[in-house]
């Protein structure tokens, strides 16, 4: 089976006011530990980055991490305007694909 690796933005709903981006091979896992605070000290508990908004799959990992560093060096508003583009009502997209 092949590896899916994702970039993805998560932030604190219900304020929305921090934009974390993060590389996974399995998002369903890993949107699980930004809810449950898995690590306590993290930045993602610290800031209670609880939901998936917006991601990306790729084949191979160096692209996952390359797309990862080009959206980290983006600012707030190209950020909220990717998410936009995909997701203007900012659901969990994560809980949507269970549905």
């Amino acid at each position: 089976m092949d590896k899916v690796f994702c970039v993805y933005i998560a932030t604190n709903y219900p304020r929305n006011t921090v934009l974390y981006t993060g590389v996974t091979n399995n998002i369903f896992n890993r949107e699980n530990q930004h809810k449950t605070k898995i690590n306590k000290n993290s930045f993602t508990a610290r800031y209670n980055i609880n939901r998936i908004v917006y991601y990306e799959t790729f084949e191979r990992v160096i692209n996952a991490i390359s797309r990862e560093k080009n959206i980290k060096a983006g600012s707030r508003k190209n950020k909220i305007d990717l998410i936009n583009s995909v997701n203007p009502e900012w659901k969990d997209l994560i809980e949507e694909s269970y549905k």
